[in-house]
């Protein structure tokens, strides 16, 4: 009876809010769906094996509201999970000194979203495994088919299971971009460019149909020095050498379970069913019982475990992590994007809040709008004035992500973060041939020569292009002068290793655009030290939750249909193309000038 009206009450809500009316009641509904989909007090059982199931997204930043997760069971659809990446790393550890944490299972595969689930977050998440592993509690990995980022993370269990029809992923990386300009000529789109920079390449979707022989050069640095660190990191708990998986990569690629024992990539082989049954021994059940092993879930195990809720200090020492995940553009931004003005403003109020001592900006973003950037580097640096700043590069920090982090106090990185890309670049589209191929026309009248030149209805003339280029001229020379001051380099160094050119976390080390490598954790630690608060602060995290109103709009969005289905590729493909149209519509910089990544660096 209580699942008839659980989805009753959400087909209302759904009406409700699809019909635009009956707001009022519309909260009433879902103050009631909430209420009725309460669950009962978490509880941990001694001898329990905390389950992490892989198959989330994990994004950098706590989520401002999951209206999915309230409205998606009950109209139907695939729900991707989504974890934070800190709640699940503080779980692990906490479960490593957690008595009645007997031990870990880890299966599923990552659902990778966005920004969500990159390499640098993924090596954050493996060393908290190796930590809950050097606490002695077993750790157990069960794969059915396991993909590289899967593999990198599981490969840190102690016992690694494989199906006996299962398989192993494990092809290298690869960077593949979907490039525009042959489809912008077939229909008449003409693209302009202004840009500094030879390895700035952001650009190159819109305008060519292969890899510049500089872009390939930096994407293939860029993957030998991430793969490297991966394969560094799973031949160590494999015990075996570097050369041992590269052989069994590039012969087989496609690593069945037999080949995988052979290989010493899993210990060995067995059902669903026969490692449950021997979890059910361990964990103090009969084997052969209906009942499973005793067993909590991460997610859950995250709201109850021992030091999660809160650290140490009161309320007026506190230190705030700030979110800076997706693409930085002008305003106030979407869900999921970097709004300069709403996170300046975010500063602005942790600056002027004499309670919080120090601020650790968090960044898991390829950059975008050169004026947002700036907006929210200046906040930055007006709090540095009057606390310490401290930045945590996520998986990707580059461009204007690297733009807002460059004055911080002191800046860590993983050695997989995708980092550097100081460059600036305008993009200008016309649709003149296409206007004409439909028949449209335009005429104009003016008071000067550079009047109407921000038209779309045709190409720029030279002489506009050369005002846009002597503002993306200036740009660079400031983006490069801030960098040179905040980094403590030489000028014509920086202009050495700039010129829009990506690098890893790794290398970014080693040219002084990075202090140290670590995560999150080291970030929070060091900003602790520097305020002169010790272990005595409470951590509260930005953006806070989000309003009622907004809490609708979330929940609408959520309810997007399924994304498998018998046209998976054709999906795919279309998939690709609305993410460079979706690039298009977060160029927003009112001067048309960017600080971006290349247009998406996909690492499959």
């Amino acid at each position: 009876m209580k699942n008839f009206f659980t989805s009753l009450l959400g087909s209302l809500v759904a009406l409700i809010i699809f019909c635009g009316g009956g707001a009022f009641l519309a909260v009433v509904l879902l103050v009631a769906l909430a209420a009725l989909g309460q669950k009962p007090p978490t509880v941990v059982q001694p001898g329990s094996y905390l389950v992490f199931d892989l198959s989330a997204n994990i994004q950098d930043a706590p989520q401002e509201f999951d209206g999915a997760a309230l409205l998606g069971p009950l109209l139907g659809g695939n729900r991707i999970q989504t974890l934070q990446l800190r709640s699940v790393t503080r779980a692990l550890r906490a479960a490593a000194k957690d008595s009645r944490i007997a031990g870990l299972l880890i299966t599923g595969s990552v659902q990778p979203i966005g920004y969500g689930a990159g390499f640098g977050a993924l090596k954050e998440i493996r060393a908290a495994l190796q930590t809950f592993r050097a606490s002695g509690k077993p750790v157990v990995a069960y794969l059915n088919f396991a993909t590289t980022r899967d593999y990198y993370l599981i490969s840190a269990a102690d016992d690694v299971v494989l199906d006996p029809f299962g398989a192993i992923l494990l092809l290298g990386l690869a960077s593949q971009p979907l490039f525009l300009a042959g489809t912008f000529e077939k229909f008449g789109v003409g693209v302009q460019v202004t840009r500094v920079g030879k390895y700035k390449s952001a650009v190159e979707p819109f305008i060519r149909k292969d890899l510049s022989p500089e872009n390939r050069e930096q994407l293939q640095k860029l993957l030998d020095d991430i793969w490297t660190d991966l394969l560094g990191d799973i031949a160590t708990s494999r015990r075996i050498t570097p050369a041992d998986v590269q052989r069994t990569v590039d012969r087989e690629g496609l690593i069945g379970a037999a080949s995988a024992v052979t290989a010493k990539l899993v210990d060995r082989t067995a059902y669903r069913d026969e490692v449950i049954d021997e979890l059910k021994v361990k964990t103090g059940r009969k084997k052969g019982t209906k009942e499973t092993f005793k067993q909590i879930g991460l997610a859950a195990y995250a709201g109850v475990a021992p030091g999660t809720t809160g650290t140490a200090g009161g309320r007026k020492n506190r230190i705030a992590v700030v979110y800076a995940e997706g693409d930085i553009v002008d305003g106030d931004g979407q869900i999921g994007e970097v709004g300069g003005r709403r996170f300046a403003r975010e500063l602005r109020q942790l600056r002027q809040d004499d309670d919080v001592k120090a601020v650790v900006l968090r960044v898991n973003s390829p950059g975008g709008s050169a004026t947002a950037s700036e907006e929210i580097q200046r906040e930055l640096r007006l709090t540095m004035a009057v606390k310490p700043v401290v930045a945590s590069m996520g998986s990707v920090a580059a461009s204007g992500g690297y733009w807002i982090s460059t004055y911080a106090d002191r800046i860590f990185a993983e050695p997989t973060t995708i980092t550097g890309s100081i460059g600036v670049f305008g993009l200008f589209i016309n649709v003149q041939q296409l206007a004409h191929n439909l028949g449209f026309t335009w005429d104009s009248v003016k008071t000067g020569k550079l009047a109407g030149m921000l038209t779309i209805s045709r190409p720029k003339t030279d002489e506009e292009l050369a005002v846009f280029q002597k503002l993306v001229d200036w740009i660079y020379d400031e983006f490069t002068a801030k960098v040179a001051e905040s980094r403590k380099l030489d000028k014509a160094k920086v202009l050495e290793i700039a010129q829009g050119r990506v690098w890893s976390g790794a290398e970014a080390q080693k040219l002084g655009l990075v202090d140290e490598v670590g995560g999150l954790n080291d970030a929070i630690a060091y900003a602790a030290e520097k305020a002169g608060v010790g272990a005595n602060y409470r951590l509260t995290e930005y953006p806070r939750k989000r309003q009622l109103a907004e809490i609708i709009n979330e929940i609408m969005k959520g309810m997007a249909p399924d994304q498998a289905g018998d046209d998976a590729a054709l999906k795919k493909l279309l998939g690709e193309i609305k993410d460079q149209a979706r690039v298009l519509l977060r160029f927003n910089d009112p001067r048309g000038i960017y600080a971006r990544l290349p247009v998406e660096i996909r690492i499959q």
